[in-house]
C-alpha cells in the first residue's frame, strides 16, 4: 500500500516573513505556524504583550533596508536551523496622494520603491545564497492587483507592484536550475490596517465589493490557503507564476446580466 504523503505540509519547514509584525504578514506567520513550521517574522517593530506568542514563531526586529542587519540574521537562521525554506516578501507601504490632481512627491516615490521593491531584491539574493547550496527554496512575493492595473493617486505603489512581479519572474528564471522557485501571491482589497480607512467608509467599500465577481472584500484568510500551496511541496513545478487572490477582481468585466 503507498504510503500517505501530505502535499501540502509545512512541518519544520523554516520560513522567514517579511513586514510581520502587523496585517497579512502576521496573520499569515500565525497561520504557518499552526502548521507546524518554524516561523521567522520579521519587521521594525512588534506590538508588545498584546497576544502570547507561539512557541514556534521567532520575532527579530530589522529594517529589511539594512542590508548588512539582514545578512546577519539569515546567518544566524542557518547555524541554528541549517537551512532556509521559505522567503515571503511582505514587507510593504503605501504612500498615496490624497488630493487629485497633485504632483506626486519624490520622496514619497523614493521611500515606496525601496521598500516595497529594492529590499526584496537585496532580501531575496541574500537567501538564494543558501538556497541555492541547499538546491532547494521557495520565494513567495507579495504583490497585488496594483501589479496589473493603474491605480489613482499612487504610481510608486503601482510601479513597486509592477516592478516586483517582474522581479519574481527574473529570479525564477535565474535560479530555477537550482531547485529555488519564486512565485507572485497578489491579493486584492483585503481587510487590513492599511485598508481601514477605505472599508470604513460604506460607500468606498461597497464600490470595491461590487468590482469583484465574489461581491465582497477579502479576509486574511482568503490569502493562507494560497501561502501554504505556494510554501509546500504542493507546488513543486511551479515557478515564475502570478496568483490573484482578488474575488475576480482582474477578470471582471463589469458588465451586468
Amino acid at each position: 500500500m503507498m504510503k500517505k504523503i501530505d502535499l501540502f505540509s509545512l512541518k519544520n519547514k523554516v520560513i522567514l516573513i517579511t513586514g510581520a509584525g502587523r496585517g497579512i504578514g502576521k496573520y499569515l506567520a500565525e497561520k504557518m505556524a499552526e502548521q507546524e513550521a518554524i516561523v521567522f517574522s520579521i519587521d521594525k517593530k512588534f506590538e508588545k504583550n498584546v497576544t502570547k506568542k507561539k512557541k514556534n514563531i521567532f520575532e527579530i526586529e530589522c529594517d529589511i533596508t539594512d542590508q548588512t542587519k539582514f545578512k546577519k540574521i539569515c546567518s544566524e537562521i542557518i547555524k541554528k536551523k541549517k537551512r532556509i525554506d521559505v522567503l515571503i516578501n511582505n514587507a510593504g507601504i503605501s504612500m498615496a496622494n490624497k488630493e487629485p490632481g497633485k504632483p506626486y512627491e519624490k520622496e514619497k516615490w523614493d521611500k515606496t520603491i525601496e521598500i516595497n521593491l529594492t529590499s526584496h531584491f537585496v532580501c531575496s539574493q541574500e537567501v538564494i545564497k543558501h538556497m541555492r547550496k541547499q538546491k532547494k527554496g521557495s520565494i513567495i512575493n507579495i504583490t497585488s492587483i496594483n501589479a496589473e492595473l493603474g491605480f489613482p493617486r499612487n504610481p510608486a505603489y503601482v510601479a513597486s507592484k509592477g516592478g516586483l512581479k517582474m522581479l519574481g519572474k527574473a529570479l525564477a528564471k535565474d535560479w530555477g536550475k537550482y531547485g529555488i522557485r519564486v512565485n507572485n501571491l497578489g491579493p486584492g482589497y483585503i481587510k487590513t490596517d492599511m485598508t481601514g480607512k477605505t472599508y470604513s467608509n460604506k460607500k468606498l467599500k461597497m464600490e470595491r465589493a461590487k468590482h469583484t465577481m465574489l461581491g465582497r472584500w477579502g479576509e486574511k484568510d482568503d490569502l493562507v490557503g494560497p501561502c501554504i500551496f505556494l510554501a509546500s511541496d504542493a507546488s513543486k513545478y511551479m515557478t515564475g507564476q502570478d496568483v490573484y487572490v482578488d474575488g475576480g477582481w482582474i477578470s471582471n468585466s463589469l458588465i451586468t446580466e
